[in-house]
């Protein structure tokens, strides 16, 4: 007779162990390695290896770049944190409030200074949707806020220069206007009776409205916004540095080995060709606000013309994944598509514009 103990051992014996999943230990790996700081380190290793005469070279570039930035990275980070300890999305969101020209006007001017990226606007926008904003402006905040605020302001101003930046700045503006209007006459006219989806992302839509709520400047004040404050300041600090040491290992990887001619050929000179050129590849080529100045920097230095990096710019903040996936999710196919076109047809009227003013 066979104890049970033994009896135990080999059943034990016979059960078939699991074969460690592979798989996902190799798609775990794979996620964690997916990161930009992975591309940070990577380049300078495989010029090391393959060019090893330009390794040096493009490393001090990017860390030259990088250094250059980093005043204005520093105030861009306590800024942005400042306008999430204050609670200035109550602000905002009474722009929204009163007659609809005001609103659209409003909308255009606070999208440039939503403290929020494309992500977080979603919530927002569903509540204002919710209580009953005006598409129309909430159109004017849609396009003017994925292209402008405090941080991207100042990195654009850092590696494009102060007339860039205000431009970018102004023509954010221009476009929410030219949005919010463009859709006021479309509703005027019977258009987008029905422009929200019947299942908003953040359930019913029955969330604390966006108009509630009062800013504390003085936010120092209170321990839950000080927790806020600091919470947000090493958020965006690591966010932003982060992007940038990507962004600008990226530019110095264009600047050594694309050459000028031919940068110069396809979105360089004068003319609506290379700014219609500029604006098309911006869309799918897009990263975010804070990687593309650096990129254009290094573009404009090969012969990109200021026109063409201005809509480049403008149209790939307009179609970048988060800004589409935000419009996608809440609204109709119809109204996404107006958002796209006008998004398209601004980023090229804002080319010719500032490249006639440059």
């Amino acid at each position: 007779m066979v104890s049970s103990k033994t009896e135990a051992s080999c059943c034990a014996a016979a059960t078939p162990v699991a074969a460690p999943d592979r798989w996902a230990f190799a798609k775990t790996a794979a996620k964690r390695l997916a990161t930009p700081w992975t591309v940070v380190v990577a380049v300078p290793v495989l010029v090391a290896l393959l060019d090893p005469e330009n390794a040096f070279g493009v490393v001090r570039f990017a860390a030259n770049a990088f250094a250059g930035t980093l005043p204005y990275v520093t105030i861009a980070v306590l800024l942005i944190a400042l306008l999430k300890a204050a609670g200035a999305e109550a602000a905002i969101g009474r722009a929204f409030q009163g007659r609809e020209l005001q609103a659209i006007t409003l909308a255009a001017l606070f999208g440039g200074l939503a403290p929020f990226c494309s992500c977080e606007v979603i919530p927002f926008i569903a509540g204002l949707l919710a209580v009953g904003a005006p598409l129309s402006a909430v159109m004017a905040f849609w396009l003017s806020s994925p292209l402008i605020d405090p941080p991207t302001l100042l990195i654009t101003a850092a590696s494009l220069g102060w007339p860039f930046a205000i431009g970018k700045a102004v023509f954010a503006v221009a476009l929410g206007l030219f949005g919010g209007l463009s859709v006021k006459v479309f509703l005027d006219r019977g258009a987008f009776g029905s422009p929200l989806k019947t299942v908003s992302p953040n359930g019913c839509g029955c969330g604390p409205s966006p108009f509630a709520g009062k800013p504390l400047w003085r936010f120092w004040r209170e321990e839950a916004r000080r927790s806020t404050f600091r919470a947000e300041l090493i958020a965006n600090a690591a966010f932003l540095v982060k992007w940038l040491a990507l962004a600008y290992v990226l530019e110095a990887l264009l600047v050594t080995y694309v050459p000028a001619s031919l940068i110069a050929r396809v979105v360089g000179g004068e003319g609506l060709g290379p700014i219609v050129i500029a604006a098309l590849v911006g869309m799918p080529a897009y990263l975010n606000s804070y990687v593309a100045p650096p990129l254009l920097a290094g573009l404009t230095e090969q012969g990109m013309s200021a026109g063409a990096a201005m809509a480049f710019m403008i149209a790939g903040a307009i179609s970048s994944i988060p800004a589409m996936a935000a419009v996608w999710s809440l609204v109709k196919p119809r109204v996404f598509a107006t958002y796209l076109g006008l998004g398209v047809s601004g980023a090229v009227l804002s080319g010719v514009i500032f490249q006639f003013v440059v």
